[in-house]
């Protein structure tokens, strides 16, 4: 069954952090939307990837997404390799999306950076006629998707667009803290971490703020594309006026 987008992040909750407003606002849309989480996070201090995958699904109940997937690559070893890249390539060729959303090139945590490199990869290679896949069996046939747009996460860039989430804020925040492994929890006995602060929920929101009075809206999420991007009405653009 195609779908329209197809997000992939490293760790469950890197895609509720970074562009979970823009997928909840694509599933909102109408869109098909599918997730996948690179690793299953299994060497994050705290948690357990059992309770990370039932979080994960609670998570992708609320963006409004049915279909998430698990690669399960090595947390902290996402190697370039091309077993790797064709875990990626099938997925993309059983699905079919017409957009990839994937991590930016520049990264504090090496395996954003790994994965950014193995999606392009895949990206590229998915269109391949002559590499070779199966799904349950059955030949694929190559799908490269039109476009990928790379999120930010701790990095900040300068954007290429930004999607106005003000919408759907709240459903991302929301997704955000079914992850109570992972996020600030006063009945935790686990080390605390940067992400399970208090101080942390709140660097989001302020972050999706800065985003939003960029372009004029209360909230934002800001992509990064290398390519033009055309448009067909310069009257539907969101602008900060003024």
């Amino acid at each position: 069954m195609p779908i329209d987008v197809l997000a992939f992040g490293s760790h469950p909750d890197d895609l509720e952090l970074s562009c979970g407003g823009t997928i909840a606002k694509l599933a909102k849309q109408g869109y098909k939307v599918a997730l996948a989480d690179v690793t299953q996070g299994e060497l994050g201090t705290r948690g357990t990837k059992e309770l990370r995958a039932e979080e994960a699904g609670k998570a992708a109940k609320i963006l409004g997404v049915t279909i998430r997937r698990s690669l399960m690559i090595p947390d902290g070893n996402i190697e370039i390799t091309p077993e790797n890249a064709k875990k990626m390539i099938r997925l993309i060729r059983e699905l079919r999306p017409k957009i990839l959303l994937i991590p930016h090139a520049v990264e504090r945590h090496p395996d954003h950076v790994h994965t950014h490199q193995l999606c392009r990869e895949a990206w590229f290679y998915a269109g391949l006629e002559k590499i070779r896949t199966k799904h349950k069996g059955v030949d694929q046939q190559p799908h490269r998707p039109h476009h990928f747009f790379e999120f930010m996460q701790w990095h900040e860039f300068s954007p290429s667009f930004i999607v106005d989430i003000s919408d759907t804020f709240d459903i991302k925040m929301k997704a955000i803290r079914s992850y109570a492994s992972q996020f600030y929890n006063p009945n935790s006995a686990e080390r605390e971490t940067k992400l399970s602060s208090p101080e942390f929920l709140e660097r989001v929101e302020t972050q999706c703020r800065y985003y939003g009075m960029r372009i004029g809206v209360k909230y934002g999420e800001s992509f990064f594309t290398h390519q033009t991007i055309g448009i067909g009405d310069i009257f539907q653009l969101i602008l900060n006026r003024g």
